[in-house]
């Protein structure tokens, strides 16, 4: 006959514990590393980047380049700085069992990338950036209406207080609510909608696989577009349209060496100092500033965000204790 179940001894119990560890520490990071110095260098570096990215989109449509060629223009130049790469892997870089997604991201892509550089032909790229800090809320109401994911009073509340900081800045009633301000607010929802895209796409196709990939699809796609108001960029700013698609470049591989040194929660938590350099940006390029109440809005908005952020992260650690099974410590 069979005995009785054998009780965990402190040394099974040990192990146990520490496989937990291991698992709901894996749930917040998007790669293996503990290193959260190096974490906040690249994600600095990545805001730095993505700050000048849209700095360069508003001086070449101030310039007189449609914001449909700046798009063209930017992963055109983001696939030829990404050759060498490509003759490094080989067509192992291209080849994925995930095609439909990528259609989807890349569809998604195009929408949000081409609002966001019609937003900053129109305001300053301090607002714009202020009011990109909604993507994750946006992430967080759209997994609840398309997904049916349940989200309790806490995660409700930090969706309202971010809707308030968008009101912050918007100001209806008090300020028209303009052509930029709607394109930005575009690019906040569809960037909601990207994240768990690229969250699945990571999980069997490696980051510069989906980087490479990405933007080897939207080229042709944004093409089309640009086509219609055409007319070749003089001289002086080629250096420019080059530059857009090295920053854009250098600004995703360092955000994902960021993920892959620290938490994402942390990641997220450092992610506002995009609005003081893309204001820094704005200020040397173009001598604007934003005002006080989108400062106020963003912050609002921005710890909102962390806030859900956090809160995704420790669910996905309490669901982990549930899948490991692991019993309660003895008492006493």
């Amino acid at each position: 006959m069979d005995g009785p179940p054998e009780k965990p001894t402190a040394g099974k119990m040990s192990a146990r514990l520490s496989a937990l560890k291991g698992v709901v520490a894996e749930s917040g990071r998007a790669g293996g590393s503990d290193q959260p110095l190096a974490g906040v260098f690249w994600v600095v570096a990545a805001m730095a980047f993505l700050a000048a990215l849209i700095t360069l989109g508003r001086y070449l449509s101030k310039a007189g380049i449609d914001p449909l060629q700046v798009v063209f223009f930017r992963n055109f130049f983001c696939v030829v700085w990404m050759l060498p790469l490509l003759f490094y892997r080989g067509p192992s870089l291209v080849r994925t069992k995930n095609l439909k997604l990528y259609g989807l991201r890349v569809a998604l892509s195009f929408i949000a990338m081409t609002s966001m550089f019609q937003a900053v032909a129109r305001i300053p790229v301090g607002e714009v950036t202020a009011i990109s800090f909604l993507a994750p809320l946006m992430g967080t109401a759209f997994a609840i209406v398309l997904l049916g994911e349940k989200v309790r009073l806490r995660r409700w509340m930090a969706m309202i207080v971010g809707l308030f900081g968008a009101l912050v800045i918007l100001q209806p009633g008090v300020s028209v609510l303009g052509v930029g301000q709607a394109f930005a607010l575009t690019t906040a929802c569809v960037m909601g909608l990207i994240g768990p895209l690229v969250k699945k796409l990571t999980h069997e196709d490696d980051a510069d696989r989906v980087v490479f990939l990405t933007n080897l699809l939207l080229t042709p796609l944004s093409l089309i577009p640009a086509l219609f108001v055409w007319s070749w960029p003089p001289a002086e700013f080629w250096p420019h349209l080059i530059g857009l698609g090295l920053v854009a470049v250098l600004g995703h591989l360092a955000l994902v060496r960021a993920y892959a040194a620290m938490d994402a929660s942390l990641v997220m938590t450092f992610k506002f100092v995009r609005l003081p350099f893309a204001v820094m940006f704005g200020y040397f390029a173009f001598q604007e500033s934003i005002s006080m109440t989108t400062w106020i809005g963003g912050f609002i908005i921005f710890a909102a965000s962390v806030y859900v952020t956090r809160r995704e992260v420790k669910l996905k650690g309490e669901k982990a204790v549930v899948a490991m099974h692991v019993p309660p410590p003895p008492q006493g």
